[in-house]
C-alpha cells in the first residue's frame, strides 16, 4: 500500500508562508537522511503539511507575540484553573533546569519570597531565572508555549479547529506516516487517540513525537485516560534532555500506555533552545526511522 508523510508543526508559526515551512521540514529531514547515505523515499506531494499557525495566533487572544508575552508574565486576566495550569509547568520546568528555590527567591522582593511558590510572583522569578541562566530558553517564549498549550486542551473552539485541520491531511484508504513536534505532539495525539480504526478510518504505521511535552503532568492530566492510539502500530518518541519543553521521556515511568512507547533520549539537538525542529528531524536515527517508516 502507498503510504504518505503527515508533518504537524508546534506553536509560533503565525505569520509564515505554509509552503515554505513545508520545504524547511522536508530540507531538514534530508540533512538527517544524508547522514546514512539516504535519501527522500517519497515524492514532495505525498507529504502533507496541515498549517494551522495563524489560526492559532488569532484565536488565543489575538495579540502579537511581544504583548501576548508581556500579558501573561504579567499575569494579566488569568483565572485560577489557567494559573495553576501555568505555575505546575513552571515549576517542573524548574525542577527540570536545576532551578533551586534559593534562585528564585533572589531574583525576588522580600514581600513576594516570604508568601513563597504559591503565588504568581513566583512564578515571574522562575521565568526571570530562566532569562538569565538558560541560553535559548527564554522566560517570555517558555510563558507563551506554556498559555498555548493551555489553551489548546481547554478552548473546545480552539481544539476542534486545530484538530480538524490536522484531519483534513489525511488520505482516505492510504496508510499515514504521522510526525509532530512540540504542541503539535499534543494536537496530534488527540487527534489519533479519536481515531476508531474498526470504522474504516486512518492507519498509522509509525507515530513520532519529537520534543513532546506529553509526560508533563499538567498536560498528562488534561488528556486522560492516557492510551496507546488503536490506529498507530508503534510509537517513537525522541527527545534532547536538555529540551526545557520536553521534559520527561514517554517511558512507562512518565506516561505509561500499552503498547510501550519506544524512546531515544540522546538527541544532540544543536538549535539554541535545543527544542528546534532542525535539531530533531536533522538526527540521523531519527530521520532514518521515518524514512524506514515511510518505505514500509
Amino acid at each position: 500500500m502507498t503510504r504518505e508523510l503527515i508533518f504537524i508543526h508546534g506553536r509560533a508559526q503565525q505569520g509564515k508562508d505554509a509552503l515554505a515551512l513545508k520545504q524547511e521540514w522536508i530540507a531538514h529531514w534530508r540533512d538527517g537522511l544524508a547522514k546514512s547515505g539516504l535519501d527522500l523515499p517519497l515524492p514532495e506531494d505525498r507529504i502533507r503539511f496541515p498549517f494551522f499557525g495563524d489560526t492559532l495566533a488569532q484565536m488565543v487572544e489575538g495579540l502579537g507575540p511581544e504583548e501576548a508575552a508581556r500579558v501573561i508574565v504579567r499575569g494579566d486576566g488569568m483565572d485560577r484553573d489557567q494559573e495553576a495550569f501555568m505555575r505546575g509547568y513552571l515549576q517542573e520546568v524548574q525542577a527540570h533546569a536545576g532551578i533551586s528555590d534559593a534562585e528564585v527567591a533572589d531574583v525576588l522582593d522580600p514581600q513576594v519570597r516570604e508568601r513563597g511558590p504559591l503565588n504568581w510572583g513566583w512564578v515571574q522569578g522562575i521565568l526571570s531565572v530562566l532569562d538569565r541562566n538558560l541560553p535559548g530558553a527564554s522566560g517570555a517564549s517558555v510563558a507563551l508555549f506554556t498559555r498555548d498549550v493551555y489553551q489548546y486542551l481547554t478552548q473546545p473552539g480552539i481544539r476542534q479547529a486545530l484538530d480538524a485541520g490536522v484531519l483534513s491531511a489525511f488520505t482516505p484508504g492510504r496508510q499515514s506516516v504521522v510526525v509532530s513536534h512540540s504542541l503539535g505532539t499534543v494536537v496530534a495525539y488527540n487527534v489519533l487517540r479519536a481515531a476508531d480504526p474498526a470504522a474504516g478510518g486512518m492507519e498509522v504505521p509509525l507515530f513520532v513525537t519529537l520534543g513532546s511535552p506529553l509526560a508533563v503532568t499538567v498536560v498528562k492530566k488534561a488528556v486522560r485516560p492516557i492510551g496507546h492510539p488503536r490506529c498507530a502500530a508503534r510509537w517513537f518518541n525522541a527527545m534532547d534532555e536538555r529540551d526545557v519543553v520536553a521534559l520527561f521521556p514517554l517511558t512507562p515511568e512518565h506516561f505509561d500506555v500499552d503498547p510501550s512507547i519506544e524512546n531515544k533520549t540522546d538527541v544532540d539537538n544543536p538549535t539554541e533552545n535545543r527544542h528546534g525542529i532542525s535539531g530533531y528531524l536533522g538526527d540521523a536515527q531519527v530521520a532514518r526511522r521515518i524514512h524506514d517508516a515511510v518505505v514500509g
